[in-house]
């Protein structure tokens, strides 16, 4: 095992991989009547145990799988009926200085095209985004020393400095990008962040050194700790994640669950959101064609399945890698935000030739336009598109948040906020036919809302947003 680097040292390794063993080999095809109880648990929304968790990932009864999945239906359902966060992510930059085996951006990829944003190439990428009627944005940088925080502190003053000719505004910056120390997560709280977003990757110590050869991103524990390090700088919205195909998927899950258990330990909160990417196609990796550890369509709907059950209130991110079909089963047992429309490289937005193997990350699986998500997921599914950023600009953050949360203020303050920024996005972006179909679910949701003092709230909103206001919410 690799010497622990200075910026490591003495941090705790609290992902155990022994703890996790015992987990896992104890969940090995688990009794039914076991499946049962921890559903029973999981329906009063409480949450679930790794160990529990594990038990449901190591069923292999498909009628108690299927039972799986509509528990976790219902819980979406009851917490956060149908409404669904939408994102866009605009890369800022694809320099790296990090040798990831899985990784297009690898610092050795010389095919790979190198480009970093200039202030002006963001303004054009932030417009393009906005005329689409984009408003909340998760900005990815690659992992390059010489690119610090006070850079990327710039690079979102560049990003809320924009406004498109429509009504346009990005009204949330959310970011991913390398771990930093308290004092650089502190720069990028003073100009308003979002979320912290930092995947782990894997949470399988030996796999984690293996695949990552050089760069800052070999130190395992300074990369475990960053989320602790961004909430001491004041950042109380962090988001955590693993690539799925590096190693053993329910390993995985019980790091993912064991991470969050120890930041609601030591912070009082556990993570705002999770992401659960699958290892796709990426220039010159042999790893990214080729996973080491595979996973099943029907394997990976439980691992999302499962996180729901685990932690209910915890937002759960699908990206577009990915297909259509797949996001459709998924949005069903368990996400709650999903990106549309997205391109993976510094400028794609404005690039008309945007599917580009040598500059982008990696593959996406899911191409349509962000009209076309929106259509399918008001059409196909009956979901509220939500691009709602009140709860971050009125100071309902980190634990505030799921305090409220945990007693349906998703369903009082978010459906609601959710259905007039989604009438913005009617007015103002849609095609006729998704203006059509948008419409007509607006329409439903109102008439059906239970709270008519919020009903006549809302109704008198959506009368301002036709005369031309914009930005209203609850």
């Amino acid at each position: 095992m690799k010497k622990d680097s200075s910026l490591s040292e003495g941090l705790e390794n609290f992902i155990d991989e022994k703890v996790i063993r015992t987990e896992m080999e104890k969940a090995n095809n688990p009794a039914p009547g076991l499946i049962r109880e921890i559903l029973a648990k999981a329906g009063e929304r409480q949450g679930l145990d790794p160990d529990e968790a594990a038990a449901l990932l190591g069923n292999r009864d498909r009628d108690l799988d299927e039972a799986i999945f509509e528990t976790a239906r219902t819980i979406k359902k009851g917490i956060y009926g149908n409404r669904l966060v939408v994102f866009a992510p605009l890369y800022i930059t694809n320099e790296c200085g990090n040798q990831c085996r899985y990784c297009g951006f690898n610092a050795k990829n010389s095919d790979l095209d190198r480009r970093t944003l200039t202030s002006e190439e963001i303004r054009r990428e932030v417009t393009v985004l906005e005329d689409l009627g984009h408003k909340r944005l998760l900005l990815v940088y690659g992992e390059h020393p010489r690119l610090g925080p006070d850079w990327i502190a710039q690079t979102v003053r560049d990003v809320y400095a924009v406004t498109s000719a429509k009504s346009g505004e990005i009204r949330r910056v959310n970011i991913n990008c390398a771990p930093l120390h308290v004092e650089g997560f502190r720069k990028l709280h003073e100009v308003g962040i979002g979320t912290y977003q930092c995947f782990q990757e894997t949470y399988h110590r030996p796999t984690y050194e293996k695949l990552h050869v050089a760069g800052p991103k070999t130190d395992f524990l300074w990369r475990l700790h960053a989320m602790h390090r961004a909430q001491e700088a004041g950042i109380d919205d962090v988001g955590m994640g693993a690539l799925f195909g590096l190693y053993d998927p329910i390993f995985e899950v019980l790091g993912l669950l064991h991470h969050a258990r120890r930041l609601e330990l030591d912070w009082g909160v556990g993570p705002h959101t999770i992401s659960f990417p699958r290892l796709e196609p990426a220039l010159n990796s042999d790893i990214a064609f080729n996973p080491p550890y595979p996973t099943t369509d029907h394997e990976f709907k439980k691992i999302v399945a499962v996180l729901r059950l685990a932690v209910p209130y915890t937002g759960l991110i699908l990206t577009t890698r990915e297909t259509a079909a797949m996001r459709k089963e998924l949005l069903e047992v368990g996400v709650s935000q999903l990106s549309g429309g997205s391109r993976t490289y510094p400028g794609a937005y404005s690039d008309p030739e945007y599917d580009r193997p040598d500059v982008q990350q990696f593959c996406i699986g899911d191409s349509r336009s962000l009209d076309e998500v929106i259509r399918s997921i008001v059409g196909d599914h009956g979901y509220v598109p939500s691009w709602c950023t009140a709860c971050y600009r009125l100071g309902r953050t980190g634990e505030h948040f799921m305090e409220l949360a945990k007693t349906g203020f998703i369903q009082k303050f978010c459906l609601p906020n959710g259905l007039l920024t989604f009438k913005e996005y009617l007015e103002d972006y849609a095609s006729e036919e998704t203006r059509q179909v948008g419409e007509a679910l607006i329409r439903r949701e109102i008439e059906n809302y239970p709270d008519p003092d919020r009903k006549s709230l809302l109704t008198d909103r959506m009368a301002r947003m036709e005369a031309g206001e914009r930005d209203l919410y609850l």
